[in-house]
């Protein structure tokens, strides 16, 4: 896939994706780009990567170790000189599993205010698939200068309490909630996604009028994701949700419902879409919390 295809897809900001080919042709940039690699699998990257892609591990760098929420704007500063990105380097995530984990790291990247970030279509599946350069070498860049950034949760994240409130909005047909779990999930026939321990709350179902749009339908076989009139069809057609609405996605902790996000965020354009990450193991666990099955 080329730049020109993803253009041709109709998107609303075409230009936060980039093509495999446009990472190999930009692989030595490393004055203006950062290729980061966050995957499910944390061992994936050092089985092998992207030449020059620097590893961002969900857990261990981007979650506070004692309390359920993200490091403070000053480890994420830390976190950015380490890995030699400036508030000006432009980020390119990839991952495994559709670019499932690289879009939860990009949604948090925005949280701390760092815009300049970008997703290659397709991700890992794609570039091996293809058959392009593959290291074990983890490179070294130059530490960066990352003033400690301000936290702004309002604009892209919801608090359960934010939830709550929104239920009115979706009783009226003011608003748009998304469980992008699997159907089982949603009907509360499981706690976790198939083939994984059943953990994690104490109570199975989805949020009174959420709609089910499981998040890996916005993805092509390929990994790439569907054109705009596709994820329209899906998420307008389907789920009734409207561009110029408010809309929260929620999953089981945050991470598919981030890959939701930057579809109707950054694809479609939507502009208010929020990712609520306490999701299914906070709204379960929560005494008198409202459920439908």
């Amino acid at each position: 896939m080329t730049e020109q295809e993803i253009q041709e897809k109709g998107y609303a900001n075409p230009d936060a994706l980039v093509s495999t080919q446009w990472v190999q042709e930009n692989l030595d940039d490393a004055a203006n780009i950062r290729i980061v690699e966050s995957d499910e699998d944390v061992l994936l990257y050092d089985i092998g990567h992207i030449p020059n892609a620097v590893k961002v591990d969900w857990v261990e760098d981007l979650n506070d170790p004692l309390t359920r929420d993200y490091v403070d704007p000053d480890h994420f500063a830390s976190l950015m000189s380490e890995k030699g990105i400036s508030p000006e380097t432009t980020v390119i995530f990839y991952g495994d599993k559709n670019n499932w984990w690289a879009t939860y790291a990009l949604w948090v990247f925005r949280l701390f205010g760092h815009d300049k970030v970008k997703v290659m279509d397709g991700g890992r599946i794609k570039w091996e698939s293809e058959g392009r350069e593959m290291t074990q070498e983890v490179p070294s860049f130059p530490t960066a200068e990352y003033p400690v950034p301000t936290r702004d949760d309002s604009k892209i994240r919801a608090f359960r309490d934010d939830v709550m409130a929104h239920l009115k909005k979706v009783r009226e047909g003011e608003g748009g909630l998304i469980d992008v779990r699997s159907p089982g999930e949603y009907r509360g026939e499981l706690l976790h996604m198939p083939d994984y321990p059943q953990e994690g709350a104490l109570r199975g179902g989805h949020i009174p009028g959420a709609k089910n749009v499981p998040w890996a339908r916005a993805a092509r076989e390929d990994g790439t994701f569907k054109s705009a009139q596709e994820l329209r069809e899906i998420y307008e057609g389907e789920a009734g949700l409207k561009p110029d609405g408010d809309t929260i996605a929620y999953c089981r902790i945050g991470e598919r419902s981030s890959h939701t996000w930057f579809v109707l965020s950054y694809l479609l354009g939507y502009d208010n879409v929020r990712n609520y990450d306490g999701s299914w193991t906070e709204w379960g666990n929560v005494v008198r919390a409202p459920i439908e099955r």
